[in-house]
């Protein structure tokens, strides 16, 4: 006879994606290495310390729900598959947006979310018209890395 479980199931990783070059499609991995206060190596947002006006922390990891992805295919007539979100992690079973200002587990890595992922044009520009409407406040979570390790395809999502 199996054991009953009434307490929350952890989130888990259920796609990784990464780009070298902004603006390139998006390849998926089965594993990443987070560095901490740089991001993913391999991918297009890795802070390697060139600079540039956008190379801060909170473009250190992307992550956004698979319940999300479902959802705008369900309520807009646009069909979106993950990997066009252009976020690094796609999760499942995780409220991300309840994330942020809060340090979590990924795998081997610790992180924290900075603040929510909303879409923006250059998103829609390299995918379709309407993907900012359908992907706002659920457009994901951007966080930076506290502690490194790898982060592999189903590893668990612990929220503290």
């Amino acid at each position: 006879m199996r054991q009953r479980y009434d307490g929350p199931m952890p989130g888990k990783v259920t796609n990784i994606f990464i780009t070298a070059k902004s603006g390139e499609p998006m390849q998926p991995v089965k594993s990443v290495i987070a560095v901490a206060s740089k991001g993913l190596q391999g991918d297009r947002k890795f802070r390697d310390g060139t600079g540039g006006k956008k190379d801060d922390a909170d473009r250190e990891v992307t992550l956004i729900e698979s319940e999300a992805v479902e959802a705008v295919n369900r309520d807009y007539p646009l069909r979106i598959e993950p990997i066009e979100t252009r976020r690094n992690i796609l999760t499942q079973g995780v409220a991300l947006n309840h994330l942020v200002n809060r340090e979590f587990t990924v795998g081997k890595a610790r992180l924290r979310g900075l603040r929510l992922c909303e879409p923006c044009g250059h998103l829609e520009d390299l995918t379709r018209k309407g993907v900012m409407r359908a992907l706002l406040h659920r457009g994901g979570l951007r966080a930076e890395v506290l502690d490194g390790g790898e982060i592999r395809v189903g590893d668990e999502i612990g929220v503290k």
